[in-house]
């Protein structure tokens, strides 16, 4: 199995494309900010994960780079919420890419809570 098998990639690899495109519409000024810092943290969360399933051997580093995961997952989710107060994005949006993203942290802590799951010795 490879990393981008795991439904929490899969699933954050989607989202993370998701805020690409949303992003594209974002204003110029923007741009080294606000549009920056969402797609950054954004395709962090399936960048840790891929890490931490390489790492699967050693249960604290898989954990460690999951939690990794975890923030960039919730700071994503603050960048959301700064797009929707900001008008950015409308509330629907905001609703949609949130369900998405508390979706992937429950995942993501799954695989925390239960890494002999995921290949972790």
């Amino acid at each position: 199995m490879s990393f981008t098998d795991l439904l929490a990639f899969k699933k954050s690899f989607s989202l993370a494309m998701n805020i690409f495109e949303i992003s594209k519409s974002f204003p110029k000024e923007e741009k080294y900010s606000l549009t920056d810092q969402i797609r950054r943290s954004s395709r962090s969360v399936s960048a840790n994960i891929s890490e931490a399933y390489r790492k699967r051997r050693y249960p604290k580093h898989f954990i460690s780079k999951l939690t990794d995961a975890d923030a960039e997952n919730s700071e994503t989710y603050t960048w959301l919420l700064f797009c929707s107060e900001c008008k950015y994005i409308n509330k629907n949006i905001l609703e949609i890419l949130s369900k998405e993203s508390l979706e992937i942290g429950k995942i993501i802590n799954y695989m925390i809570n239960n890494p002999s799951k995921f290949g972790s010795v």
